[in-house]
C-alpha cells in the first residue's frame, strides 16, 4: 500500500480542474463534453482579434470597396488559427509562455529589446481599445470623451477583477462580453440586408482594385494578426491542464485546437460582418466613411437608431474586453523576457495614461486609432519568428514539434505578414 502511494503523483500540484480534464484524456468522458476543461483560453486570446482597431479597418474596406476584401478577412483568419494554434502548442510542451523560453534561448539583451518593443506594441494597442471604449461611451450616450475614457478605466479595472476570482471566473465574463459584440453584429447583419451572392463571391475571390485596396488589404492584416494575442495564448495553455508525458500533451494539444478553431470562426464572422453591413449600407448608397462616429450617424440614418445603438454597444463591449486581454499581456512579457512582475491594478492604471492624454489633448479618435496599427505593424516580426523557431525545435517541443508543412507555413505567413506590415508603414509615411 505505501509503494502505490509513493507511486501516486501528487494531486496537489495539479491545476484545479485537473480531475475533469484527467478523466477525459483517460477516456472516461464522452461526447461534447470532453471539451469543457479545455474551452476558454482561445475566447480569451481572439478578444484581441476584435478590438477597435478592427472596426475602423472594416467599416473603411466595406465602404470603400463594398464585398471586395472579405476574402482579404476569411485568409487573415486562416492565418491567425495557425499562428495561435503554435502559441497554445508552445505552452502545452514547455509549460512556459513564448516570453520565457525566448528568455532561456536569446542572449539577456535581446530579451530587453524584446520586452521593451512588446511593451510599446501592447500600449499601442491599448490605446486603441480604450479610445474604442471611450468612444462607444460617447456614441450611446453622448458621454463627452474625457469623462467616457475615466468611465472606461473604472470599467477595465472591474473586469480586471474577474481575473482575480479565478481564470474560470474571467473566461465565462470574457465569452459573456464577446457573445454581446456577437449578437450587436448578427442584427446589424439582418437589418442591412446585404447581397448574399456578393458576400460568399467577396470570401472566396481574392481580387484586388488598385494600390489603395492593397494597402487597405494590409491594415486588415496589421489589425488581425496581434502580437500580443501570441504572447498572451501560450501563457494561457502552460499550466492549465498539465500532461505527464508527450502522449497527453498531443490530447491536450488537440482539444485546445478545436477551443481554438471556435474562437476564430467567431472572431472572423464578427470582423466579416463588419465589412458586410459597410457594404450593404455605405458603399452601395455611395457613402465613404472612415471615421466611427460618422458611422454611427449613418447607421441611425440607413438602418434606425436600433441599428446604430447595437453598432455603438459592440464597440464599447469590444474595447472593454480587448483592453483588459492587453493588461494581462502586459504582465505576461514583463514576468517572461525579464523575469519582473508589477502589481496588475499598478500597470492598468500606468497604461490608462497615453489614451487620457491623446482624448484630453482632442486628437481625432478615428485617427489615433490607425496610428496605433501602424505601431502594432512593428512588433509582429519579433512574435511571430521567435514562435516559429521555438515550436519547430524538436529539443524545447519533444513530441509537439512542428510537421515539416507547418514549419514551412509558419514561415510562409510570418514573411507575408511581416512584408505586408512593412509595406503598410512604408505607405502611411511615404
Amino acid at each position: 500500500m505505501e509503494q502505490n502511494l509513493a507511486e501516486t503523483p501528487p494531486m496537489i500540484h495539479r491545476p484545479k480542474n485537473r480531475l475533469t480534464a484527467q478523466a477525459v484524456l483517460n477516456g472516461d468522458v464522452k461526447g461534447l463534453k470532453r471539451l469543457l476543461p479545455f474551452l476558454g483560453p482561445a475566447f480569451i486570446a481572439s478578444v484581441a482579434y476584435l478590438d477597435p482597431g478592427n472596426f475602423a479597418t472594416n467599416i473603411t474596406a466595406g465602404s470603400k470597396y463594398g464585398y471586395l476584401l472579405l476574402w482579404v478577412i476569411f485568409a487573415s483568419n486562416l492565418m491567425a488559427v495557425l499562428i495561435q494554434s503554435l502559441s497554445a502548442k508552445l505552452g502545452i510542451a514547455t509549460g512556459k509562455n513564448l516570453p520565457e523560453v525566448a528568455r532561456e534561448k536569446f542572449p539577456k539583451g535581446v530579451s530587453i529589446f524584446l520586452w521593451i518593443q512588446s511593451e510599446l506594441v501592447i500600449i499601442a494597442t491599448d490605446l486603441a481599445e480604450f479610445i474604442g471604449a471611450a468612444l462607444g461611451l460617447y456614441l450611446l450616450f453622448g458621454i463627452p470623451m474625457l469623462p467616457a475614457a475615466l468611465i472606461t478605466a473604472v470599467g477595465s479595472f472591474a473586469i480586471l477583477e474577474l481575473q482575480r476570482r479565478g481564470y474560470r471566473t474571467l473566461e465565462a465574463g470574457i465569452a459573456g462580453m464577446v457573445l454581446i459584440v456577437v449578437l450587436a453584429f448578427a442584427f446589424q447583419v439582418i437589418m442591412a440586408k446585404p447581397d448574399a451572392g456578393a458576400v460568399v463571391a467577396g470570401i472566396f475571390t481574392p481580387q484586388f482594385q488598385g494600390v489603395d485596396s492593397i494597402l487597405l488589404a494590409a491594415g486588415i492584416l496589421g489589425a488581425t494578426v496581434m502580437p500580443h494575442a501570441i504572447y498572451l495564448h501560450s501563457s494561457l495553455t502552460q499550466s492549465r491542464v498539465v500532461g505527464i508525458d508527450d502522449k497527453e500533451k498531443k490530447q491536450i494539444f488537440k482539444l485546445e485546437f478545436i477551443d481554438i478553431l471556435i474562437a476564430m470562426l467567431i472572431a472572423g464572422a464578427v470582423n466579416m460582418a463588419m465589412v458586410v453591413v459597410s457594404a450593404a449600407l455605405f458603399f452601395k448608397n455611395g457613402l465613404v466613411v472612415e471615421d466611427l462616429d460618422i458611422a454611427f450617424e449613418q447607421f441611425r440614418h440607413l438602418a434606425g437608431p436600433v441599428t446604430a445603438l447595437s453598432f455603438g454597444l459592440g464597440l464599447l463591449i469590444a474595447g472593454l474586453s480587448s483592453s483588459s486581454v492587453g493588461t494581462m499581456a502586459g504582465d505576461v512579457v514583463m514576468q517572461g523576457f525579464i523575469n519582473k512582475r508589477i502589481n496588475l491594478y499598478l500597470r492598468r492604471a500606468i497604461t490608462i495614461l497615453p489614451p487620457l492624454a491623446i482624448i484630453a489633448f482632442g486628437i481625432n479618435a478615428t485617427s489615433a486609432l490607425v496610428m496605433s496599427q501602424v505601431v502594432l505593424s512593428f512588433g509582429i516580426a519579433f512574435a511571430l519568428i521567435p514562435l516559429v523557431i521555438f515550436t519547430s525545435d524538436r529539443k524545447i517541443m519533444n513530441g509537439l514539434v512542428n510537421h515539416r508543412i507547418t514549419t514551412v507555413l509558419g514561415w510562409i505567413i510570418s514573411a507575408l505578414v511581416v512584408s505586408l506590415n512593412l509595406f503598410l508603414i512604408v505607405e502611411m509615411f511615404v
